[in-house]
């Protein structure tokens, strides 16, 4: 029987391509653990963005890159992506938190001027499987109504927004699927030093997504869908951010040969 670890890697494997330019933009924990893995796999890094070289975005290191891999913050990664197609660099990215105010705008980049950006709110191979069960059991819940559905996202305190990217993907695919939620809606936030504001009491049209922060965990997400008679729950719990950074790599290597708004959804066929 075929482990999940070893499918992990077989996958990884199949999908390696030639030899990248990579350039990073944000160099945190998840920028230099990208890095070890793009070297691992024989990429090479040209240029390293970070708050304090900006000034590098107009670099011909950068310029030469393949793909940039942006890991920053939901205030600062939408002008990432313009500095980098400015340069002319395809651009694979983590940040979320900025869909809202400029998702329009990335989609008529990418489907009218010829931009590409792989954008994902998670990139562990684990959670690309569990969105798809996450929808086949949306579509098969459509038919119980008695069954309410709550989640709850759970981080570690230096996560600025909430809920969480991941988080919101997945209500979204529930609503997609479930006749009876119009809409997802923030629940409780549970904050670093246990104190509790909001609720995940909300109109039966709303599916609430709380939030819990909590020392370093890397993320967990869970799906509760309940009844008087009994409860099913789904999780994913990541134990750490190397899948998220493999992951990436995988997504910048796919990247590299396509173009426009791509999504794990064009990477994984599940």
């Amino acid at each position: 029987m075929l482990n999940f670890a070893k499918f992990f890697w077989i996958l990884a494997l199949k999908l390696s391509i030639r030899h990248m330019k990579i350039a990073l933009i944000g160099y945190g924990k998840m920028g230099k653990m990208i890095e070890q893995i793009a070297l691992s796999r024989g990429h090479e890094i040209v240029s390293i963005i970070d708050i304090d070289n900006q000034e590098d975005f107009e670099s011909e290191a950068f310029a030469s890159a393949d793909v940039a891999i942006e890991f920053t913050t939901p205030m600062t990664a939408y002008d990432n992506y313009l500095k980098a197609w400015k340069a002319g660099v395809k651009v694979v990215s983590g940040s979320t938190g900025w869909l809202k105010e400029h998702g329009d705008d990335v989609r008529r980049a990418c489907n009218e001027e010829g931009k590409t950006l792989f954008w994902a709110s998670n990139y562990s191979i684990g959670v690309a499987i569990f969105s798809a069960v996450n929808k086949y059991l949306a579509s098969i819940m459509n038919q119980f109504s008695q069954y309410d559905v709550k989640e709850v996202e759970t981080h570690h305190i230096h996560k600025l927004d909430h809920p969480s990217g991941t988080g919101i993907t997945l209500a979204e695919q529930i609503v997609e699927r479930l006749d009876r939620k119009k809409d997802w809606t923030m629940g409780y936030l549970q904050q670093p030093d246990g104190t509790v504001e909001g609720s995940d009491e909300v109109a039966p049209d709303l599916l609430p997504i709380s939030s819990v922060r909590r020392g370093e965990v890397p993320g967990i997400h869970s799906i509760t869908w309940n009844s008087e008679a009994d409860q099913i729950t789904i999780t994913h719990d990541a134990h750490s951010r190397q899948g998220f950074a493999l992951g990436a790599v995988i997504a910048a290597e796919f990247t590299a040969q396509h173009e426009g708004l791509l999504s794990t959804d064009d990477l994984f066929k599940f």
